[in-house]
């Protein structure tokens, strides 16, 4: 370089600054917007992510929120999914394995849970105690809820509904049986005494009474194990009460068939020494 250049010389032109701050400037904003590009396809990817977590023996279904880290309960606004994403717990039971997962799709979470679930619900199914019948239902509901199961697990999930189906019918039946019981004990109260609907109340006896008491009896023998309360009969039926299903609901009709039973024996009994004696 000449020593004795002119220093403006020396100095770039106004041109080649501008260019080179604008290029500068213009590498820094290309940076900046793939930086937060990616950082909004994290978010979105992580948006998306379902996790689960365990909290006070409970599963917690977590999903992430709208940034790279981080999640929040899943509280979603449809009801329905709102109880079959809820806090499950798992009694004792280890699910440390799922606790690890992430799972991108609604799909493969509910795919994951099924398991939790039927677990829960198919020892309680199969018992014969009421309360814990009743807590292997509500599992069995919210395992219908998840849509994304796969065909074995669908079919699994039939196989217990069709399993507990006897001891919802059975259920039902029973609390049908003591409604009936109940009514037929409020028409009779209401035949018994004089008031506007006394006359009404003994046709519906008449009418109603003994299919309902044929029933009450229906039930009793198909199992002993429904109620105890017997059905109040609206009129004598000698047919029905010789049955030892309802014993004691109509004892008058009963013992006469009794007694005649024990002379028919008896006659029997005096005839055959007779019929001896004569061909002797």
């Amino acid at each position: 370089m000449n020593p004795m250049m002119n220093p403006q010389q020396q100095r770039p032109s106004f041109g080649r600054r501008a260019t080179s701050a604008f290029t500068r400037l213009l590498v820094t904003l290309l940076i900046l917007a793939l930086g937060g590009a990616v950082v909004f396809l994290l978010s979105q990817l992580n948006a998306r992510t379902f996790t689960l977590a365990l909290e006070n023996g409970q599963v917690v279904v977590m999903k992430g929120r709208m940034l790279p880290t981080g999640a929040v309960p899943y509280r979603p606004g449809d009801p329905r999914l709102a109880d079959a994403y809820a806090p499950i717990a798992v009694e004792g039971r280890d699910v440390s394995s799922l606790v690890e997962q992430k799972f991108t799709e609604r799909d493969e979470l509910d795919r994951a849970l099924f398991p939790v679930l039927e677990g829960l619900a198919r020892p309680k199914v199969q018992s014969d105690d009421p309360a814990l019948l009743e807590k292997g239902l509500y599992y069995l509901r919210r395992a219908d809820l998840l849509s994304g199961l796969t065909q074995e697990q669908r079919h699994s999930l039939e196989t217990m509904k069709a399993d507990v189906a006897f001891f919802q019918a059975r259920q039902k039946l029973e609390e049908a049986r003591r409604d009936v019981a109940e009514a037929l004990a409020q028409l009779k109260l209401a035949a018994e005494s004089r008031n506007r609907n006394t006359q009404r109340a003994n046709q519906l006896l008449t009418t109603v009474g003994p299919a309902a008491q044929a029933l009450d009896k229906a039930l009793r023998a198909v199992d002993g194990s429904l109620g105890e309360t017997p059905i109040p009969p609206p009129a004598p039926e000698g047919q029905q009460a010789a049955q030892p299903q309802a014993p004691g609901t109509q004892p008058a009709p009963a013992a006469p068939r009794q007694e005649q039973g024990v002379q028919t024996t008896d006659s029997q009994t005096q005839q055959r020494p007779e019929g001896t004696g004569t061909a002797r």
